[in-house]
């Protein structure tokens, strides 16, 4: 590729980084795409990367990243049962987790309680916040739904603070 043909690209580039600072490689390459044929020039996505990480003009993406387990804390913990076990009949194992949901009105928290082997979800819980309370509720949900019982149940969380909490150890 040209020194020309490189500096009609970047300054293309420059166009769209001047409107969208944080764009990535990848959007722009599509963005430019006509441009690029437009003028006659021939280059693909990965001949964009190569140029942009000449000119130090690639964009780290970042990442966003919601912490919902603290498992260092003071309340009691419980040993891990599924650590060489493996769930051979359903309504044996349930495991309990939180995971963050982003919407238009902000961040919000989906506590999930699934059956280790058949991997359905059996309780859920959306909500603003991570109280005890709402992982309760889903444990509750997923209770209703068990008819036919193992003799053992296993139930199996990350240890959080929700699921080591009072509340939750006495339901």
């Amino acid at each position: 590729m040209t020194a020309q043909a490189t500096e009609q690209i970047l300054e293309l580039v420059m166009e769209y980084r001047c409107l969208m600072p944080s764009i990535g490689t990848r959007k722009l390459y599509w963005l430019i795409k006509g441009k690029l044929l437009q003028r006659g020039l021939k280059c693909g996505r990965d001949q964009l990367f190569k140029i942009l990480k000449e000119h130090n003009l690639l964009i780290r993406p970042k990442r966003r990243y919601t912490k919902t387990t603290d498992s260092k804390h003071w309340m009691k913990k419980h040993p891990n049962l599924l650590k060489d076990y493996s769930a051979v009949q359903a309504n044996e194992v349930f495991v309990s987790d939180i995971t963050y949901v982003e919407s238009a009105e902000g961040v919000h928290y989906l506590s999930l309680v699934t059956d280790a082997y058949t991997r359905q979800i059996k309780g859920y819980k959306l909500s603003n916040d991570m109280r005890a309370e709402n992982v309760m509720q889903a444990l509750h949900m997923a209770m209703q739904h068990v008819t036919d019982r193992a003799t053992r149940m296993i139930h199996h969380s990350d240890r959080g603070s929700q699921y080591c909490s009072e509340l939750y150890q006495s339901a």
